[in-house]
């Protein structure tokens, strides 16, 4: 089906999407399931956060949203949440520096007093034909944005969760099948979905649920700001469904994982690919 041809800088911005990512802002359509929940949602301004922020709101929790820099994609996301009638907390800031990651969680502890819900999804990629493209200082920022966030915030919240909490890694296909041009990202990926079933066995006695998602090709901003224009006209004509999802096809399974119907779904990986398998 494919894509006109396209190019953003890191890290994208969802509105200069041609077309534009459907996050459900005029579907989704919710029904209590997060009534009175707090979640803190990484990346939450565009693409699969944006839609999981929404659902979440919809569903009726209340939400802070840690972003980069992306102020008017993140504002938009707070009239949505408004919206719901559900409040919205937006940070701004670098999630790859760990003090950050802790000042995210202190603020939302300070909003809302506790924390139910942590959706860790912030991510950052970049093609590369070689490894010799990959400069150190690219290598580890991958790292310390899509692994270390996850344990800074992680680690930060679980004083301020107790039984009947879920935390959620967003992980991807690429964590079994990766794709070479993304080696940095895809390594990530694969530390994201262990990680998450080390924690879901460490915090088990806590009652806490661990679970992580795996999603295939999705239209998000990181696409046009990260791959070449001829991949993003042909990106998710390789699954066999024969297209790339959209963000708001994610959400259901967000809420799923956050909600208190999925009470003994933990160390899980979802796969939301499209048909490809995960392992």
């Amino acid at each position: 089906m494919g894509f006109p041809e396209q190019q953003q800088r890191p890290p994208g911005r969802q509105t200069e999407m041609e077309p534009v990512p459907d996050c459900g802002e005029t579907s989704y359509r919710g029904s209590g399931r997060l009534a009175g929940k707090k979640a803190v949602i990484t990346g939450g301004d565009s693409g699969i956060g944006r839609a999981v922020a929404i659902a979440f709101a919809r569903e009726g929790a209340d939400v802070l949203i840690a972003y980069l820099d992306e102020d008017d994609d993140a504002r938009d996301v707070a009239r949505y949440v408004e919206e719901a009638g559900r409040t919205c907390v937006l940070v701004r800031g670098d999630l790859s520096d760990p003090q950050h990651c802790r000042e995210v969680i202190n603020r939302a502890a300070h909003e809302f007093g506790s924390i139910d819900v942590l959706v860790s999804n912030a991510a950052y990629q970049m093609t590369h034909n070689t490894i010799e493209e990959i400069s150190d200082e690219e290598w580890d920022h991958t790292f310390r944005l899509n692994v270390g966030a996850y344990f800074y915030l992680t680690k930060a919240a679980l004083p301020h969760m107790s039984a009947g909490a879920s935390i959620i890694g967003s992980s991807s296909v690429n964590s079994d099948t990766p794709n070479p041009t993304l080696a940095p990202y895809a390594a990530t990926k694969a530390a994201i979905a262990n990680f998450s079933a080390s924690l879901a066995q460490l915090l088990g006695d806590r009652g806490i649920r661990v679970n992580s998602v795996a999603p295939g090709p999705i239209w998000t901003p990181l696409i046009p700001s990260t791959l070449p224009p001829d991949a993003v006209a042909s990106f998710g004509d390789n699954v066999p469904l024969g297209r790339a999802g959209q963000p708001a096809e994610l959400a259901s399974v967000y809420v799923l994982l956050a909600s208190d119907e999925a009470s003994y779904i933990s160390g899980a990986r979802v796969a939301v690919t499209g048909g490809k398998p995960i392992l």
